[in-house]
């Protein structure tokens, strides 16, 4: 098990870029894929959730040439030219390619299994598995919920599903069956979650439409392949963020960073707590907005974020715990249950391991309670092999005094293999 030890640092400090979203670099490989033609990637993520979902459509018999610096090229086959997988399709450990890749294969000529690591083989499928079967997919798995998950190809017939749930993975993989399908389909969620794939179909000139939380897409024949440039992680950038914003006298300039508005959760809450974080350099690339972002050292204090807001800021609840930690005030996360079935469950786990290195935090059915101010210290932590966890509890041993260790950080690759190069070069 690779550990990681972390000391007390005095700043962090300088200019740098991230890797392309992971969300965005998944959906570019899948629509380049199914679309006809050739696609052309700038600025996909190297991390290894995303080359999970490039080799699972080189399985697929498409041809994608990969190049340095995040440049790929795509060749297409069109929404019917994928071939079938000769084994098992292991997607490790992203459930973003499990959940989208089923939409798509559930349309296929052809029988495919789909699997991962013993993380995701936890996770649960049923999300997908039952809209995709009122749409006429063949899928199934154990036990009726959890991976592997075994499809045979249908044609698919349009629905109008309201999804229990806020969540992009659903959404995506029902607008992808969509695309299939003989007719309209249009999903309603409770709460808007992100909103790449709907964006990412527009910019390919799909038809899809949107009306509040309902997302209406018509089937088609095929999809023209378009170029793609990738912004860079919003969610990748927060860990950063906060460590300039907790870290005295530092100050970081984080260049081409995707904005979002269904992402920029972290930044409207961090503000919120008055954090110095100004945006600059607006600009649009292939229908998402991006910017420049100037952070500077600041003094947080408390606040309460639940209901429609959490979709916008899951990801980054970890990380937003080791700031409430410092903030002045008692802050409440609620409403964030969604938590409880990520990698690990991000409620129980921030909780058990933040209160070992001192924090005064409690944990709620459907979030925590962390009261601020109080001096961290460090202790040997435990990531539970999720990427998230395991990069928030190393910013959590920058600012504690003594060493921190934390266990299980190989999984930081599976979304920023980069992490602590980045870190180790920008904290003094």
């Amino acid at each position: 098990m690779k550990s990681l030890k972390v000391e007390r640092k005095r700043r962090i400090g300088g200019e740098t870029s991230f890797p392309g979203d992971k969300s965005i670099s998944h959906r570019a490989v899948m629509l380049g894929s199914i679309a006809k033609g050739e696609t052309r990637i700038k600025g996909f993520s190297d991390c290894g959730d995303c080359r999970n979902t490039l080799k699972a459509f080189l399985k697929l018999g498409i041809r994608i040439e990969d190049y340095s610096e995040g440049e790929l090229t795509i060749h297409g086959q069109g929404l019917k030219g994928l071939t079938s997988a000769k084994e098992v399709i292991d997607v490790g450990n992203s459930g973003t390619t499990m959940r989208l890749l089923s939409g798509i294969l559930a349309a296929q000529d052809f029988s495919s299994t789909i699997t991962g690591d013993e993380y995701l083989q936890r996770r649960p499928m049923r999300r997908i598995i039952l809209p995709l079967r009122e749409m006429g997919a063949k899928i199934s798995s154990p036990d009726d919920n959890h991976p592997p998950i075994t499809i045979v190809g249908q044609k698919l017939n349009p629905i109008d599903y309201h999804s229990p749930v806020a969540s992009a993975q659903v959404k995506s993989c029902i607008l992808l069956a969509g695309l299939y399908a003989r007719g309209r389909t249009s999903l309603t969620e409770p709460s808007q979650s992100r909103d790449h794939t709907e964006r990412m179909l527009e910019y390919m000139d799909a038809p899809i439409e949107t009306k509040g939380t309902t997302i209406f897409i018509e089937g088609v024949s095929e999809l023209e392949a378009r170029p793609i440039e990738i912004p860079g992680d919003i969610s990748s950038a927060a860990f950063f963020i906060i460590a300039c914003l907790l870290l005295k006298d530092s100050e970081i300039k984080i260049n081409g960073v995707g904005i979002n508005p269904t992402r920029t959760g972290i930044i409207e809450v961090l503000k919120k707590m008055g954090a110095h974080i100004v945006t600059e350099n607006v600009r649009q690339l292939c229908g998402e907005p991006v910017a420049d972002l100037i952070v500077k050292s600041s003094s947080l204090r408390a606040t309460k974020i639940g209901g429609d807001f959490i979709p916008r800021i899951i990801d980054e609840i970890p990380v937003l715990a080791v700031a409430a930690t410092q903030a002045e005030g008692v802050t409440e996360i609620s409403d964030a249950q969604e938590l409880r079935v990520k990698e690990s469950d991000r409620i129980g786990n921030v909780v058990s391991e933040l209160s070992k290195m001192g924090a005064s935090i409690k944990e709620k059915k459907d979030g925590m309670v962390i009261s601020g101010g109080k001096r961290l210290v460090g202790s040997l932590v435990n990531s539970f092999g999720d990427h998230r966890m395991a990069m928030a509890l190393t910013i959590a041993g920058l600012i504690a005094d003594g060493e921190t260790v934390v266990n299980d950080v190989a999984c930081i690759d599976t979304s920023f293999p980069h992490f602590m190069d980045t870190l180790n070069r920008m904290v003094e």
